[in-house]
């Protein structure tokens, strides 16, 4: 058995870099597992974690990095600048990358993801999604939020009585980070 959706963070796309962060994997071996997981699950949804401008990052470092991210297609990120920790052996290293660089390159980074998440929000576009009413929508009061197997929030109008409840909605509308369903029911009780 095998979840829709997994955080599998990978940090980075070279290998000289997961070196220096002791990560103890290559991008071959990450790009190896992810092929395995979707061989079982292929909808299945990937995040990660990335730090951009690690001590001594070059631009074909940061070039691998892009790579891997395009070979994966991930569905989210969390993303960052490196920033040295106490205590931890990268806190030493010489960090001479200027931070305008950094930032441009989390920028781009951050806009290479937010596409692919726009891409996998449109291939929704029309489907049948089960989700877990969570309760009421952020952004709208009167609305319900729920998530769906692969982790995807949906926003949709309901009775409040499903919060807690497995529905299923019919995607009407795709947004970058969000998606707007409507009940599938036969039962108008329920909407």
């Amino acid at each position: 058995k095998l979840v829709s959706h997994l955080h599998l963070p990978v940090q980075h796309g070279s290998d000289r870099i997961l070196m220096a962060m002791k990560r103890g994997y290559t991008a071959m071996e990450y790009k190896s597992t992810v092929r395995k997981l979707r061989a079982i699950r292929p909808d299945m949804a990937l995040s990660s974690d990335f730090i951009v401008g690690f001590p001594g990052e070059t631009e074909d470092d940061f070039g691998k990095m892009m790579k891997l991210i395009d070979d994966v297609g991930f569905d989210n990120s969390f993303s960052f600048i490196f920033s040295p920790r106490p205590g931890t052996p990268a806190a030493n290293l010489a960090d001479d990358t200027p931070h305008e660089v950094k930032l441009r390159r989390l920028q781009h980074l951050q806009g290479v993801i937010n596409d692919s998440i726009k891409r996998i929000s449109e291939s929704r576009m029309g489907t049948v999604q089960r989700i877990l009413v969570e309760g009421a929508s952020k952004r709208d009061a009167t609305e319900l939020m729920g998530r769906t197997e692969c982790n995807r929030v949906v926003n949709f109008v309901g009775q409040p009585r499903l919060v807690g409840q497995m529905v299923d909605v019919t995607i009407s509308e795709t947004r970058t980070f969000t998606l707007r369903g409507e009940v599938v029911t036969q039962d108008a009780a329920l909407v």
